[in-house]
């Protein structure tokens, strides 16, 4: 770290990124961790803005395949948790005995969410017939009302999604956006008349995903969770999964099939055109405020931020140089920023008693994309200075203010996404050769911290259980991407183009 960025106080990102990453969250006014309660931080208008432009990026993909928001209540009361519980022990169950869920009948049981939830049991000075909880999410408070809404095949497919906190009893280390009890959640549930339509609601949800993480300039991964590692309630899952710069995976997403296995649940069923009634078959989507965690590990540097020009609160600052004894700078950047926000663009003058020094560091770690400059020789030549957060200064003509700037952000964006994805294929590694004895993984190469391993697999759960207590790696499931040709799985020797993938997460 240089002389300039030492007196800053930034921890390095490369050397100390678990020292890096709470530093700026804070430095760079996102949040503010001195809430009184452990895991509920306080969001600052900065960190909110860059939320909301995240949520806005949601919103849109929602309206074009005509999904509709919602909002429902905050409170769940307490039978409802119990009926997803039986629901999830009866699967959960099932899934380990292999046989049909539906030849299965148990007892009420603890399972789901029971353990992480926020109980509430009084209001006011009175004690609640029926205690109440605060959504840790919301399949138990929506399939309640999927019944009523939902009686016939053309009630269907429906499709809503909502954008609320969540809240879950987190109780190992938190860590703003990554691990909270307060979660800044986003959730879209749909009902189908088939598995079939179930099933491309769940490739359209991928589509979705694709098109969000360009705009965020995220390289991800997406991997159907092995048995394991799926919801207990879902036939399948698919996480979404954003690296980050220590090679360990953050889970930011994911997509659940359920085929009709809650519709049973809840009773959510319509009547066919010509065979009575059937049960619907769902899906859930899901992301919470970790997009923004992954923005800031992924795309920061040593001196902070570096926001994607999409969801940069601010994508222009624009500070006048000495323009205290000449008026016409003043005039004349307040011209450039109307021109700018006429076109969209989101911009502030920073016209603050500052030395011009200070105010770029503020701009620095908070990541605004690009930095305009303007004092007395920039309106004798009629071309001001822009500095990109990434990149070389250089002049442009003040006539052309926003075309340049458009063209400068979409290469911001371009440059970002080019960066992020040449760190993916520099730690992405084939898995190295092993033997297995007395069901013990051995191998001649070291597994490295910080790599993200693939391998053939057309393994069991038993062989995937080995590689992860033999080399700490966490089994992400298969990629929905394939190998283009069969390759040998080296648990059972047979050829297959399934490609899975490993990693350390958070």
């Amino acid at each position: 770290m240089g002389k300039g960025k030492a007196k800053r106080g930034i921890p390095s990102k490369s050397e100390e990124f678990n020292a890096w990453y709470p530093f700026i969250v804070e430095a760079a006014d996102l949040v503010d961790k001195r809430y009184p309660i452990k895991g509920m931080d306080v969001w600052r208008p900065y960190g909110w803005k860059a939320m909301k432009l995240i949520d806005r990026l949601t919103h849109r993909q929602m309206e074009i395949t005509d999904h509709e928001e919602v909002n429902f209540p905050l409170l769940i009361p307490e039978n409802l948790l119990e009926k997803e519980n039986l629901l999830v022990a009866r699967l959960k169950k099932a899934r380990e005995e292999n046989i049909d869920p539906d030849e299965l009948r148990l007892e009420e049981e603890e399972a789901g969410f029971k353990k992480e939830v926020y109980w509430v049991k009084h209001a006011g000075e009175n004690n609640l017939d029926i205690p109440m909880f605060l959504r840790p999410t919301s399949e138990t408070a929506m399939y309640t009302m999927f019944p009523l809404w939902i009686r016939s095949h053309a009630d269907l497919p429906l499709k809503i999604y909502q954008m609320v906190n969540t809240f879950r009893y987190e109780t190992k280390q938190t860590r703003s956006f990554i691990r909270v009890r307060e979660i800044h959640f986003f959730e879209a549930h749909t009902a189908h008349a088939s598995e079939e339509d179930a099933t491309k609601q769940i490739e359209e949800d991928l589509e979705i995903v694709d098109k969000i993480m360009h705009d965020l300039c995220l390289p991800v991964i997406k991997a159907k969770r092995p048995t394991w590692d799926t919801f207990p309630g879902a036939w399948y899952t698919i996480g979404i999964d954003a690296v980050m710069p220590n090679g360990r995976t953050l889970q930011v997403a994911s997509c659940h099939h359920y085929r009709d296995q809650w519709a049973k649940a809840f009773d959510i069923k319509f009547e066919t055109e010509s065979d009575g009634h059937k049960f619907c078959h769902q899906t859930t989507y899901g992301m919470s405020e970790r997009l923004l965690g992954a923005v800031v590990g992924v795309h920061g540097d040593d001196d902070g931020l570096i926001m994607p020009p999409a969801i940069a609160p601010i994508q222009v600052v624009m500070i006048p140089i000495r323009a205290e004894n000449n008026p016409e700078i003043m005039i004349t950047i307040k011209k450039m920023k109307e021109q700018l926000e006429e076109a969209g663009i989101r911009c502030k003058i920073d016209d603050r008693d500052l030395r011009p020094g200070s105010k770029y560091y503020d701009w620095e770690i908070k990541g605004v994309p690009l930095r305009i400059e303007l004092g007395p020789r920039d309106l004798e030549s009629k071309a001001a200075m822009m500095a990109p957060r990434i990149g070389d200064k250089e002049s442009f003509m003040i006539d052309n203010t926003v075309e340049f700037v458009q063209k400068s952000l979409e290469e911001i964006a371009e440059q970002l996404r080019k960066n992020s994805q040449n760190h993916f294929d520099s730690i992405l590694r084939p898995m190295p050769s092993f033997t297995i004895e007395n069901g013990k993984l051995n191998s001649e190469e070291s597994i490295d911290d910080g790599c993200i391993y693939e391998m053939p697999f057309s393994g069991t759960d038993a062989h995937a259980e080995i590689i992860e207590k033999s080399t700490g790696l966490g089994f992400l499931g298969e990629a929905t991407s394939s190998y283009d040709e069969e390759r040998t799985c080296p648990f059972t020797n047979q050829k297959t183009t399934k490609r899975v993938l490993l990693s350390r997460s958070y």
